[in-house]
């Protein structure tokens, strides 16, 4: 059926071929994985859209300018609603024991996403010359100083809140008011604006915006302009939509595009 989602069938690792190695693959839509567990620690890191990683009984969303970290043995198990291209870090217990204890997101910076593009272009899985493993160092290093970062898009099973926020997950572009979101759950505006900041850390808008940012990428992947992008989400113009993706990715969106190429 076109919305059962694709059981993933080559991420399943036996035997660490390193104590440092990488994994390259492009998902389709609606691509998951079972629930499984490594003796490695594995840091995610996508592009072209966000991963979806189930750990500890929370969701984590990992957009392309943030990674997922999931250590040793934690169980979990991942969703993408969208294409993206994906690569995880694994990373054996003593080369991993600078980072988190716990399932995290964790900043990724600039020569890490240098490091992991170039390894793919070489399909380079495990270093085997003497500069590969330097810049395996270099990578391990901007790792043990990634800052642990709060949650981008939060989630909520709270009843008034899970419909919409489900809702606007499907269609990010869908412009309804908090009013007008308010009548629909049968409370007031202003009770759904404390239900946002209580269950989600931020409020309504925070949480649109940050919806539409990871849409955009999609979108942006698929070849749409910039301009066709920001009118596909609600902007009267490309400028606000620019300032809002360069706050959150720390490039432009032109400049994001020309990555992708």
């Amino acid at each position: 059926m076109k919305n059962s989602p694709y059981i993933h069938p080559s991420l399943t690792i036996n035997e660490a071929p390193s104590d440092v190695f990488m994994n390259f693959d492009a998902f389709r839509e609606n691509t998951e994985t079972r629930l499984h567990a490594h003796e490695w620690g594995q840091l995610q890191v996508v592009t072209g859209g966000s991963l979806e990683i189930i750990a500890e009984e929370t969701r984590f969303i990992a957009p392309p300018h943030l990674a997922v970290w999931v250590p040793a043995r934690a169980v979990h198990y991942t969703f993408n609603r969208r294409p993206l291209t994906y690569c995880s870090i694994n990373i054996d217990s003593d080369k991993s024991s600078s980072m988190p204890a716990h399932t995290c997101l964790v900043s990724v910076t600039p020569i890490v996403t240098a490091i992991i593009e170039d390894f793919r272009k070489r399909s380079v899985n495990v270093a085997k010359t003497t500069p590969d493993k330097r810049l395996v160092n270099v990578l391990l290093d901007q790792l043990y100083i990634s800052k642990e970062q709060n949650h981008f898009l939060p989630n909520s099973h709270h009843k008034m809140l899970q419909p919409i926020l489900a809702a606007l997950e499907r269609d990010p572009t869908d412009s309804a008011s908090l009013k007008i979101w308010a009548s629909r759950v049968h409370t007031t505006e202003r009770t759904l604006a404390r239900y946002c900041q209580i269950e989600l850390g931020m409020s309504f808008t925070e949480w649109r915006i940050r919806s539409k940012y990871l849409h955009s990428m999609t979108l942006l992947k698929s070849g749409m302009s910039v301009k066709e992008v920001a009118l596909t989400l609600g902007y009267q113009q490309a400028s606000p939509f620019i300032a809002m993706f360069k706050k959150y990715a720390g490039e432009t969106p032109e400049q994001y595009k020309n990555r992708l190429i």
